[in-house]
């Protein structure tokens, strides 16, 4: 009865899922006009006659209340350091000139500079005037920007993220490609310079604070198309978190489940943690390199018993012998205390031609979702890899016509901990696009390959995997034709008409061994979600609520079979080091996350958040379920210390494991300092 009723959940949820992918196609292209119409409602009356304003005209001051007068003249500006602004603002005519509200504005961060009036996307595109998403410092002819400056990549769990994706679905930086993260520093600068003049002239104190923080955090890389950067260099951060740990926890992401995800595949253990760590940032003409290393402190555990290791082992189809023993994704026991110094992120790049082109250790998120992302998270350790990323929007003649402007990101690198087979590869590629202001889509394909007595790793190999749409026979699956392990992803944000400075929808999803999650809803995972940027009335108050399931319609899910692994061959599937690299929902299981969040200012908040997650009874023995509660609470004293705190509860549920219900507590401090980069100019 209670499988009978299991079934039937499943197909609605599918159902649901499929009309929600549906839906997003159906508004986002058929009906966009509705979307567009609104966003030109939405446009202020300054912004709107942009092309009216003469190029040469000052731009206008704000002038700040009096009560405010003396607390804001005391602030550097935004653009300070690189030219002097013409001081018009006690001759500015108050009934014309916009007003920013000084209580509004953080007083460790400068308030933003009325910039000149951006250009407008026109409400209605036609096919001579398409829409291009190109921001004001780009060429509207080439699709070519004129910054050749090159830039470090902003890591993923940066608070930079949360702000950016608020200001989005606040209705502004409609560059902002929410599934292709990390930005570079410079080209989430030119995303906010592309929407500066309308945040000042709107009068919204909310996305004001948030400009004001985030044009602090990236004002060491200048304006860009007007002024040269010169070189910056030095210590970015340096930062220590302390996190006590009270009661048994979860460390198997790849078959029982975790306690801690989406932390760069740190160790976790009952007892008392330590991460201390720092990372450098350099960056000269087109060259950037950034470094962050740590040492990491996780005491010793019991870890999974000799039988248990060996059954959970089998579930995949590996004999638990050498050399399989130790197994990375199987944390059998004794587990001896870790002390590692890591290098998180270490990437050397340089820029072409709108293209970030780098080798090294760099971040991934590949999904617009907060809690995670389908094909790639910061879930596992990151890989060594080389990448090519075009991190600034490209408009391609005849095809951007209908399809707006791609970015598109491939990487290419190493898998570690897999020992069936030992060291395979693999490569991720992604394109992104964007037909309206409001409505995003694209689409991923992940292959894992190669690996010691498998099949070599040649051009040719790399090439038919990239390439290959064709079903594999068991045979092939055995010999060097290979195409590897193949998951596809799907994804859409939507703006909502109507209320698209409050609400909007997207939908994330993946697929094993299908050309794409659109053409084989029952066999796919999905995370959709819905955000809510303000409430009315509240609007430092913001509620996001995501779903996701990887425990699909059809027998091909039956024994955690599908999602993240290939039961074939890479028997270790999406793993680097033991850790998933997609959801940490991990394998036909199903969930969710809501967070409710108080913003204190742009960059300082309050944060509710509420998880459960369930695995299915045919995956892992008796089940597991797990439920969260966090608190989180980041606070800045001054400009360049940042404390972050949290206390988590978890009640959880796997009798594979340990009998019973389980319950562990977690309080962590974590404080973080941010020296003043050096600049030199050029």
């Amino acid at each position: 009865m209670q499988r009978s009723s299991e079934v039937r959940v499943r197909r609605v949820v599918s159902r649901l899922l499929v009309g929600v992918v549906g839906l997003g196609f159906g508004l986002g292209l058929g009906i966009s006009a509705a979307a567009q119409t609104t966003a030109a409602q939405t446009t202020s009356p300054q912004s709107a006659n942009a092309q009216t304003v003469p190029a040469n005209a000052p731009a206008a001051q704000p002038v700040p209340s009096a009560e405010g007068q003396e607390k804001i003249e005391s602030m550097p500006g935004y653009r300070q350091q690189h030219q002097t602004a013409p001081q018009t603002s006690q001759q500015a005519n108050p009934q014309t000139t916009p007003q920013i509200n000084p209580q509004a504005i953080p007083q460790t961060a400068p308030i933003p500079q009325h910039a000149p009036a951006p250009v407008v996307t026109p409400a209605q595109p036609t096919a001579q005037v398409p829409y291009t998403a190109l921001p004001a410092y780009g060429n509207a002819e080439t699709g070519q920007p004129r910054d050749t400056d090159g830039s470090a990549y902003i890591p993923v769990d940066s608070w930079v993220y949360p702000a950016m994706l608020r200001l989005y679905s606040l209705g502004y930086v409609d560059t902002a490609y929410l599934a292709m993260r990390p930005y570079t520093r410079r080209s989430a600068l030119h995303m906010l310079e592309a929407s500066e003049g309308e945040i000042v002239a709107s009068g919204d104190e909310q996305a004001q604070e948030i400009l004001s923080a985030l044009l602090t955090e990236l004002t060491d890389e200048g304006v860009a198309g007007k002024t040269e950067r010169g070189t910056v260099y030095g210590l970015q951060s340096v930062y220590t978190r302390m996190m006590g740990i009270s009661g048994p926890i979860l460390v198997d992401s790849y078959h029982v489940g975790q306690t801690f995800f989406n932390d760069y595949g740190r160790p976790h253990e009952t007892g008392f943690n330590n991460i201390t760590g720092f990372s450098t940032l350099n960056e000269q003409g087109p060259f950037s390199l950034y470094v962050r290393g740590e040492y990491q402190h996780a005491p010793s555990a019991a870890g999974y018993s000799q039988a248990l290791a060996q059954q959970i082992s089998l579930m995949d189809e590996i004999v638990f012998a050498p050399p399989n023993d130790p197994e990375a994704t199987v944390p059998a026991g004794p587990i001896a205390a870790q002390n590692p110094f890591r290098l998180v992120e270490a990437t050397l790049s340089v820029h072409l031609l709108g293209h970030e082109i780098s080798g090294g250790k760099s971040d991934a998120w590949l999904g617009p979702g907060m809690g995670s992302a389908m094909p790639w998270s910061n879930n596992a350790e990151n890989i060594y890899s080389f990448r090519i990323n075009r991190v600034e929007p490209l408009y391609v003649k005849y095809l951007s016509k209908s399809l707006g402007p791609v970015r598109y990101d491939f990487f290419y690198g190493s898998l570690k901990g897999h020992t069936d087979p030992n060291d395979d590869w693999v490569h991720s590629d992604m394109f992104s696009f964007q037909p309206t202001a409001n409505f995003q889509f694209g689409f991923q394909r992940t292959v894992i390959f190669g690996g010691k007595g498998h099949e070599p790793v040649t051009i040719r190999t790399f090439l038919k995997g990239f390439f290959d749409t064709n079903d594999t026979s068991g045979a092939e699956k055995s010999s060097r034709d290979d195409p590897g392990a193949r998951f596809s992803a799907f994804h859409f944000s939507y703006r909502l008409p109507f209320v698209r400075n409050y609400l909007t929808l997207y939908t994330d999803s993946e697929v094993h061994d299908d050309l794409t999650p659109v053409s084989a809803p029952r066999r796919a995972g999905y995370r959709p979600g819905i955000y809510l940027a303000q409430f009315p009335g509240l609007k430092r108050l913001d509620l996001r609520v995501e779903g996701v399931s990887t425990d699909c319609s059809t027998l091909v899910c039956l024994g955690g079979s599908n999602e993240y692994v290939e039961n074939a061959i890479q028997k270790q599937g999406y793993t680097n080091k033991g850790n998933i690299l997609g959801d940490w929902i991990g394998r036909e299981a199903k969930g969710g996350q809501a967070w409710l969040t108080w913003h204190l200012s742009g960059n300082e908040w309050v944060q509710v958040e509420y998880l459960n997650k369930k695995s299915a009874k045919d995956f892992i023995p008796g089940g597991t379920s797990q439920g969260q509660f966090r608190v989180d609470v980041v606070k800045r004293i001054g400009p360049q210390v940042e404390v972050n705190g949290w206390f988590q509860h978890e009640r959880w549920s796997a009798p594979v494991y340990l009998p019973g219900v389980q319950n562990n507590n977690t309080v962590t401090v974590q404080v973080t300092f941010f020296p003043k980069l050096k600049t030199k100019a050029p």
